[in-house]
């Protein structure tokens, strides 16, 4: 009794936690309405994010930080609809580029938390992007378009020109081998600065393409001086040689570091750097972090622009969508009603179990995050189905361990372990063809199967600890306190 009393603790504190993510913002203090309407200045006194933050030594730095964020998709809340254009010729890129872009468009997207968007080729020189509730369309599309050409420029020899070049467009080698030859229109690079002394473009040591890895940092105060903003970064293998013999041949010589033809910093080369170094460029914690997603995500092969914007309403409407909710609720007051009727007291810890798995739920797409479509929101209460299906396996197999004549303890032990095997291979079978589902979701278009297979394989997952963990424990704990009562009437186990 005392290891399932244990376990009851442990499954009550879970379930504490998991109602705490799933509840609604403003039961956690968030200031929803407030922040909607208030500027840049007034929000940094607002709450208004769900994430739990941390700062065990005040130092104003949060040493845990656990971001809680409720996606929706485009059906539910609507969103933004990008088409990018290709901004070279078609014939100065193939058709793999241009997926090869996309796939770098759709990385850059899922890290910002919108793992329903929808990134698509169309032709052979546009890619249509939705954004499902986005918060700061203008970040977005900022994000998406950037092509974060990073570049590591030679600037030796001019010491005394480089405070006038930072913050300035630059040309460099890169940037025309990149770009080729235009058929006619304006020249993309007229108006960037070419070098001040050969009037030629600047040389670019190295791209972006040879990043291994990059993060925003806060580093210390120096002196008298505010904790500045930082991207560190690791070079790739490859790529060591020649960024080290450049850096150990320039000691003492300016190198700029310069994204889509802009100066960011010319910082003098202090040391030989072979494995990595950092960025800085006054950043505040926004600039830092997208920038740093921008050169993890990896640099578009082909540079876009924006064709159009469009903001989308929700395709299914506010009525729609409150009937769908609705309706998930009666489902899921009808199952718990039958468990109860049916199963009595194993129905019961049935009941208490489907609750406990519904908000674990919950919280996990909040805590991942998932978007939430329609398509989605129905893999989740499929999945209901499965925990229930799960339990009733279990109880009907105590049901026959009872009538075989087995004690109550001999049974229950029974009906768990003789179960398990068929609930785990089901819920493995169905997780398999989730996969498959998922997979087919990667294709243009088709998001909205991707979504589907994520929330309902997450709640098979789920499920397997659900349907024995908690389900065995809670059933252990009512056998417990009503024991004189099932001794006396078999009938509260459904016999």
């Amino acid at each position: 009794m005392s290891s399932h009393v244990r376990w009851l603790m442990l499954v009550l504190a879970l379930s504490i936690f998991c109602i705490w993510v799933a509840s609604p913002p403003e039961f956690k203090g968030v200031q929803t309405e407030a922040c909607a309407n208030a500027t840049a200045q007034q929000i940094e006194s607002l709450r208004c994010s769900e994430n739990l933050e941390i700062d065990a030594n005040g130092d104003g730095v949060n040493e845990f930080v656990l971001h809680i964020t409720q996606s929706l998709g485009l059906d539910l809340v609507g969103g933004l609809r990008v088409l990018l254009q290709a901004d070279i010729p078609t014939q100065n890129f193939t058709g793999e580029e241009l997926a090869e872009t996309a796939n770098n468009v759709s990385r850059r997207v899922n890290a910002l938390g919108l793992t329903e968007a929808t990134v698509q080729v169309q032709g052979r020189d546009r890619i249509l992007v939705e954004l499902p509730g986005v918060r700061d369309p203008e970040q977005a599309i900022a994000t998406i378009q950037q092509t974060a050409l990073l570049e590591f420029v030679d600037f030796g020899g001019l010491s005394n020109q480089v405070p006038e070049l930072i913050g300035r467009e630059i040309v460099t080698s890169e940037q025309v081998a990149l770009r080729g030859e235009l058929s006619g229109g304006e020249d993309p690079l007229a108006g960037r600065l070419a070098h001040p002394v050969n009037g030629l473009p600047f040389r670019t040591v190295m791209t972006g393409a040879g990043l291994q890895a990059a993060s925003a940092v806060l580093a210390p105060a120096q002196g008298t001086g505010n904790p500045q903003w930082l991207i560190n970064f690791e070079i790739k293998e490859d790529f060591q040689s020649v960024f080290g013999s450049f850096t150990g041949e320039r000691i003492g010589q300016p190198m700029a570091i310069v994204l889509d033809g802009e100066v960011l910093s010319a910082p003098t080369i202090q040391a030989q750097l072979s494995t990595g170094g950092v960025i800085s460029g006054q950043f505040t914690e926004q600039e830092a972090n997208t920038l740093a997603l921008q050169l993890r995500s990896g640099a578009l092969p082909i540079p876009l622009r924006i064709e159009s914007t469009q903001e989308v309403g929700a395709t299914l409407g506010q009525e729609s969508v409150r009937l769908s909710v609705q309706a998930g609720v009666v489902g899921v007051l009808v199952v718990l009603a039958f468990m109860l009727i049916y199963y009595r007291l194993p129905g019961l810890a049935a009941d208490l179990a489907l609750i406990v798995f519904i908000f674990l739920n919950i919280a996990v797409f909040k805590l991942l995050p998932v978007t939430l479509t329609l398509p989605a929101i129905t893999g989740f209460l499929i999945s209901i189905g499965t925990a229930v299906d799960g339990n009733i396996l279990i109880f009907e197999r105590i049901k026959e361990e009872l009538r075989a004549g087995l004690a109550l303890e001999d049974a229950l032990k029974a009906g768990f372990d003789r179960a398990w095997t068929s609930i785990r291979d089901s819920n493995l079978s169905t997780i398999i063809i989730c996969g498959i589902l998922f997979m087919f979701g990667q294709t243009p278009g088709a998001s909205i199967v991707a979504g589907f297979a994520v929330t309902l394989a997450i709640g098979l997952v789920l499920n397997l600890f659900t349907a024995v963990i908690v389900t065995r424990t809670f059933l252990y704990i009512l056998v417990g306190v009503f024991r004189k009562t099932v001794d006396r009437n078999r009938a509260l186990l459904g016999v």
